[in-house]
């Protein structure tokens, strides 16, 4: 099992003694960033911000695909492919509990999950490209994505409304990861984030008395029902080898000691990898809880929201960035163990090959090992330039 490390990471190629100049800068952007936090759709500061920084930069053409999502063009002057960088810059309604100089200063809104992170990478990404442009073949877009953390997604609306995507021939990003040590590179074929789908349930019973009991339909003793049996999904209903993850999180009824409620509202989501078995999880679920509703006299509605799809890296780009990782960290280039997290990159993953990654932020010594979207979450910003090489040399690399 990995542990938790304050060594730094040794970056070998030139680009990584390049980054080093940067370290600074990239500390400066980040802390910026995470003092003032945004929530999606409303990132009009952020987005303002990060344009203005890449406008400082030669040879980029900076313009916004939507209200808050900023792109950054660079052309080389010699052929190549066409490859989409992505970070998202949207913060989570979290009330941040650290208490470093450069802590949120909107109240109830944090940057918990590491996108001040992954936007001063993409800034540092720009300004290397920018300054040596020799270094790019093809073209290079960069795009500062807004609203990851609301579904639809930012990257939706990217894809569908706007021409990001059209002539994109590879699309790459990364995830800092508070869980792996700072400056791993985790990356892995296929499977790496789930799907994260939600529903909604309200079982309509009879209340009552609670010393009368028979006298009613209780929602709440058929909803305890519904629960236990939507677990045989997972362990009876679906091959072992499929992973699935069905979990309730909500469950409400009644107000108070003695009345037997009318009716139970319960909600959860739902995690799977495989697109076939994410159409038939809502299926199984209805039909248990139909059937239990039915056997106890309840009626019942039931919701099913899609959410992202499933982040299914391309096998051939997971490749390419896995050999850049281990040139670049040597032996903290590790296989991904993949997350039932979601993640909106999937979308961009419809329009063209690609592969997601995590680069390790968590060190214990710096307290930034915390979880998303903890109220304390930090990350180690020693992790900065290992995103910024592993992207500036992906971006190299894939434009062949």
């Amino acid at each position: 099992m990995l542990t938790l490390s304050p060594t730094p990471t040794q970056l070998n190629s030139a680009t990584g003694q390049r980054s080093h100049s940067l370290s600074e800068q990239l500390s400066q952007w980040r802390r910026h960033l995470h003092a003032h936090p945004e929530l999606g759709f409303y990132e009009h500061n952020t987005a303002r911000y990060i344009k203005s920084e890449l406008e400082k930069m030669p040879h980029l053409k900076v313009s916004q695909p939507t209200e808050t999502s900023v792109l950054a063009v660079l052309r080389g002057d010699k052929p190549g492919k066409t490859v989409l960088l992505r970070a998202d810059i949207d913060a989570l309604p979290i009330q941040e509990e650290n208490t470093f100089d450069f802590v949120s200063q909107n109240p109830g809104v944090m940057h918990a999950c590491g996108h001040d992170g992954h936007t001063a990478i993409l800034l540092g990404v720009a300004k290397l490209l920018s300054e040596h442009p020799e270094d790019v073949t093809g073209e290079i877009r960069m795009i500062f994505q807004h609203a990851e953390e609301i579904g639809p997604g930012g990257a939706e609306e990217l894809v569908q409304r706007t021409p990001l995507m059209d002539g994109v021939d590879v699309v790459t990003g990364l995830h800092l990861s508070s869980g792996l040590p700072t400056g791993t590179v985790a990356i892995k074929r296929g499977a790496f984030m789930a799907s994260p789908d939600a529903f909604e349930l309200t079982i309509q019973g009879k209340g009552g008395h609670a010393a009368h009991p028979n006298q009613t339909i209780d929602p709440i003793a058929i909803g305890a029902q519904v629960i236990n049996n939507l677990q045989h999904i997972a362990s009876r209903n679906t091959d072992p080898i499929d992973n699935i993850v069905v979990s309730v999180t909500y469950f409400h009824a009644g107000t108070t000691h003695n009345v037997i409620p009318d009716s139970a509202a319960l909600a959860g989501t739902v995690r799977t990898f495989d697109p076939e078995l994410r159409q038939q999880a809502p299926k199984l679920m209805e039909r248990i809880i139909r059937g239990v509703c039915e056997a106890h006299g309840a009626s019942y509605t039931f919701a099913y929201d899609l959410g992202y799809r499933a982040v299914i890296n391309t096998d051939w780009v997971a490749d390419t960035l896995m050999d850049i990782a281990r040139r670049e960290v040597g032996d903290k280039a590790v296989v991904a163990v993949p997350s039932m997290g979601g993640e909106d990159f999937s979308a961009y993953l419809t329009k063209a090959p690609g592969a997601y990654f995590n680069v390790g932020s968590g060190n214990t010594a710096q307290q930034s090992d915390f979880p998303h979207h903890h109220p304390r979450f930090t990350i180690d910003e020693d992790a900065l330039m290992t995103g910024v090489v592993m992207l500036h040399e992906a971006a190299v690399e894939l434009s062949k």
